[in-house]
């Protein structure tokens, strides 16, 4: 029997599907908190790693850095982008945020959001070095993923948790505990600066409206409604983050390459 395309497709093409253009777990305010710890100017030549569909890439361009390169391990979402950014300096390049391709010290700024969380531990470290291999010295290098709480969580639940989320996302969702995030990153020779957290609230109706506005609700909405197995797929994800609500939060962090 054929699978359903919709059955396996991975959670932030489903989202992006119906409508969703904010795909981050901790939506668009951290976000905008995430780029104002980042404060980047005209002067910086700035790396995002997982641009996806390109919404933090537009905020970042509003602020005029003097480059900006997206790097995407998705050649759709690379299409995608370089055909909705065509009249702008910025540029997108068909990569693994492991291995740009990008010169040493060749950045100022690097950021990822919602990308570290979706690989085994050793990856996220081969993301970090390379982050910290493409900074110039003292460069800065944000993230915005999803975490564990609390911090003594047990093994044995944070296991189950990532077992069900990679089930119902169709990814291999691998979240940690803020402490391990800020280990991973010290580990890798970065000073963490600060810590900013948010409710993982992605499906919530009021996220919604404040990530998409009035009208975007709508058309997602409406597309969930006509739409069965979407439908089915949506509520499966929303049931697993209500089922582990007190253990999931979104987290960014500032760190600076030491």
């Amino acid at each position: 029997m054929k699978t359903d395309p919709i059955e396996k497709m991975s959670a932030h093409w489903l989202l992006a599907k119906i409508g969703k253009k904010v795909l981050r777990p901790g939506g668009l305010a951290l976000t905008r908190e995430m780029l104002a710890m980042l404060n980047i100017t005209p002067d910086d030549r700035v790396v995002e790693f997982a641009p996806g569909l390109g919404f933090t890439a537009k905020l970042t361009l509003e602020k005029n850095p003097a480059s900006y390169i997206g790097i995407d391990a998705e050649q759709e979402a690379v299409n995608l982008l370089k055909k909705n950014f065509k009249y702008t300096s910025a540029q997108f390049q068909l990569g693994n945020a492991a291995q740009s391709s990008l010169a040493d010290q060749s950045t100022d700024k690097v950021y990822g959001e919602a990308m570290l969380s979706m690989h085994a531990d050793h990856r996220k470290s081969e993301i970090i070095q390379e982050a910290s291999r493409i900074l110039r010295p003292q460069g800065f290098y944000a993230i915005h993923e999803l975490a564990l709480a609390p911090d003594s969580l047990d093994e044995n639940v944070k296991f189950q948790i990532q077992k069900e989320l990679a089930l119902t996302l169709k990814v291999n969702t691998r979240p940690l505990t803020i402490p391990e995030w800020t280990h991973l990153l010290e580990k890798e020779g970065f000073k963490v600066l600060k810590t900013e957290t948010a409710p993982m609230h992605l499906l919530e109706i009021k996220r919604i409206i404040s990530d998409e506005g009035f009208s975007g609700f709508l058309k997602i909405a409406g597309n969930v409604v006509t739409q069965p197995k979407i439908r089915c797929r949506i509520m499966q994800m929303r049931k697993t983050f209500k089922k582990f609500e007190n253990n999931l939060c979104a987290v960014s962090i500032l760190a600076q390459k030491v």
